[in-house]
Order: structure tokens, then C-alpha cells, then sequence
């Protein structure tokens, strides 16, 4: 995503914020929300990645403590020219993934435990070059900012709800247009995530298909990960729905706050890229057998022949057991 995109995008989250500041609080309240955007704006720049491994949980790992999946993390940023990003595991059974930080030499993956118990480690392989995708693309700060302006509106208008400007004069209008913005505010700023979200997943789907040397893969990873995700609890989504476009699939928060493009259709452009790549007959043998995960699938292991840690135990245990 271009520095000028992001800078819009901003822009319009920063002025819609201050559209609301100023019908619940007149003049001053579009200065203090003003204030308030441009700090946050400040804050999350340098502070993106904490803020969303932090509201998660996550916890980092490496080499030691989980060498499977630090080790496909590590052979997958070699392939797409990467710095090693550092790596995290979440401990929660909603099979998820995503990326952030404010670019590719602070960025940070996360998994789920639900993820990495549910796919073999080819479709794991699929899912992480996607999030690298992400990386390479530059799309995780403002993945992050937005998730986080736009879980701030949504915040300021739920306020809206209990206190309102104006006098006593023009009380009835002044509550109208109090309704009015706690409503449409929150909806404005799902438009705005919308806006980027589709090309941005279809982006990194295309660029983790590159780096993975297996689209079909992904695919698979999409296709098992998706159902599951809608319906397995996810607190974090729950408490703050803008979060939900960080993940690589929508959870099931609520129809307005679907971010992603259907899964269908992404597994139908996989296919796509997987034919343009020459692999109409499936998937080609990669020389990596011996790190294929105890879960086996009938595809070949995704990663094609780089310098990674060969296995010593079960594969992508993150517990290393």
C-alpha cells in the first residue's frame, strides 16, 4: 500500500473522529478529539505491534522453544528476502493468523495453537507466507492503525450513547444528531476498512503464493481454517471487532464488520495463480519429506529447498513436544 494511501486513509479516520468529537461536544470537542486522534496516531506508529501481541496474549517464541515453527517462519523470510520477523504463538483454540509492526525490519507473525494443531505444515507453510505477504507489501502498520483508530470510534460513539453537547435550547435537535453519529460513525469507519481490505488480502494471497512456491496450499489452509473461525469464540474480536481485519479469515462478530473477501474466491484466484504457475496437475515435489508434519496431507511439502532446522520432534508443536 502506497505512503499516499496510507495517508489518506488516515486522514479520513482522523477527521471522522473529529466529526464525532464535535457533535458530542461542540467546537471543543473536535479539538480534544483532534488531539486525541493525533496522539494516537503517534502512539500506534511506534507502538502497533505491541498493542495487538499484547491484546492477544501472544507470547514469542524461537528456535529453542518452538523449532518447527520458528524454523518454517525462518526458511519462508529467506525466500521472499525478509528480515526474520520475530515470531509468536497465541493460546487460543480459534485457528487464526496475522502479521504487524510498522515495517518489514520490526514486523512480528502470530499463530494460533488452534491453527497450528489443525493444519498439516504444508497448508502452515501457506498461511505464513501469506502473513510475510503482508509483511513484504507493507501492509501490517496500517492493518494496525486503522484497527485500532477505528476501535477507537467505535469506543467514542458507544459514549455518545450516555452523554451529549449542546444547551438546553436545542436539546431535541442536539440528541438527534448525537443518534445520528454514534450510529453512522461506526459504520463510516467499517467503510473505510473495506475500502483497502479486499485488494489487500487478494495482495498478500498473491504474494504468499510466490513465496511459498505452493497457492494450493493456501488454499487448502483457507478452506479448512475459515468454518471453524467463524465459529469458534474469539474473545479478542468479540471485545474489539475492528481487530478483525488483522486475521488472515473473518470471525464470526457480526455480518458488518466482514472485512475479507469471500474464502471462495480467493480459493478460486489460488487456483488461478496455481495454473499461471504451471502446476496444473498439482502441487510439484519439493525435496523436504523429512520435515513433513506427522498430520500428513496428500500435498507436497510447500517449502522448496532452503537452509532450515531439520526437526528433532513432532512437527509445528509449538511447545516443542
Amino acid at each position: 500500500m502506497s505512503g499516499f494511501r496510507t495517508v489518506m486513509l488516515l486522514s479520513a479516520l482522523t477527521a471522522l473522529f473529529m466529526a464525532l468529537g464535535y457533535t458530542l461536544g461542540g467546537s471543543g470537542g473536535a479539538v480534544i478529539a483532534l488531539l486525541v486522534a493525533a496522539g494516537m496516531n503517534l502512539f500506534t506508529f511506534w507502538n502497533a505491534d505491541k498493542i495487538v501481541l499484547s491484546m492477544h496474549n501472544a507470547r514469542e517464541v524461537d528456535a529453542q522453544s518452538a523449532p518447527e515453527f520458528y524454523g518454517l517462519v525462518q526458511a519462508l523470510s529467506q525466500r521472499a528476502g525478509l528480515p526474520m520477523p520475530r515470531v509468536y504463538v497465541i493460546d487460543q483454540d480459534a485457528p487464526n493468523a496475522f502479521a504487524t509492526g510498522r515495517n518489514p525490519e520490526n514486523a512480528a507473525v502470530a499463530a494460533t495453537t488452534g491453527l497450528l494443531n489443525m493444519l498439516t505444515r504444508d497448508e502452515v507453510a501457506g498461511v505464513m507466507a501469506h502473513e510475510l505477504g503482508h509483511v513484504k507489501n507493507r501492509d501490517t502498520l496500517i492493518m494496525t492503525m486503522v484497527a485500532t483508530i477505528a476501535g477507537a470510534i467505535s469506543m467514542l460513539a458507544n459514549f455518545g450513547l450516555f452523554f451529549r453537547g449542546g444547551n438546553e435550547e436545542n436539546g431535541h435537535s442536539n440528541m438527534i444528531a448525537t443518534l445520528l453519529a454514534v450510529i453512522v460513525a461506526p459504520f463510516a469507519a467499517m467503510i473505510v476498512q473495506m475500502a483497502i481490505s479486499r485488494t489487500r488480502e487478494y495482495g498478500a494471497d498473491q504474494a504468499g503464493a510466490e513465496i511459498s512456491g505452493n497457492p494450493r496450499a493456501l488454499a487448502s489452509a483457507l478452506a479448512k481454517i475459515s468454518g471453524r473461525a467463524e465459529m469458534i469464540p474469539n474473545p479478542v474480536a468479540e471485545r474489539n471487532p475492528a481487530a478483525a481485519q488483522l486475521y488472515i479469515v473473518p470471525v464470526h462478530v457480526s455480518e458488518l464488520f466482514s472485512t475479507h473477501p469471500a474464502t471462495e474466491k480467493r480459493i478460486a484466484a489460488l487456483e488461478e495463480i496455481a495454473q499461471d504457475m504451471g502446476q496444473s496437475g498439482g502441487p510439484p515435489p519439493i525435496n523436504m519429506a523429512s520435515q513433513t508434519s506427522t498430520r500428513a496431507s496428500a500435498l507436497s511439502p510447500v517449502v522448496p529447498p532452503v537452509a532450515a532446522p531439520k526437526p528433532r520432534r513432532s512437527a509445528l508443536d509449538p511447545h516443542g513436544r
